[in-house]
């Protein structure tokens, strides 16, 4: 599975709601477990973004699909990073010429 780091920062509508924030991230937790994929670490942070979370999925177009139902919602605007482990990343260097 691809690994996947979403940086989130809230929207207007997601501080004035943030009481609700635990049960939206439970509501993410389940449609990405819902489309074959698993969110692996979820935090609320300090600085640029309020949350971060780490998830695997089944492919890049799932991850987009996600992402972009989320943004839909309102409470959040996405950013988000394919990441590769430091296997595949050696895998990859390995590759050059």
């Amino acid at each position: 599975m691809a690994t996947y780091i979403a940086l989130m920062k809230l929207t207007e509508q997601g501080i004035k709601n943030i009481k609700n924030a635990p049960q939206r991230v439970e509501a993410a937790r389940k449609g990405i477990e819902a489309t074959g994929g698993k969110m692996t670490g979820f935090f609320a942070t300090m600085g640029e973004y309020d949350y971060v979370a780490i998830i695997e999925g089944t492919s890049d177009e799932g991850a987009m699909t996600l992402m972009l139902g989320l943004g839909a919602l309102g409470n959040v605007r996405t950013t988000t990073l394919r990441a590769f482990t430091e296997k595949e990343f050696a895998a990859m260097v390995k590759k050059l010429p």
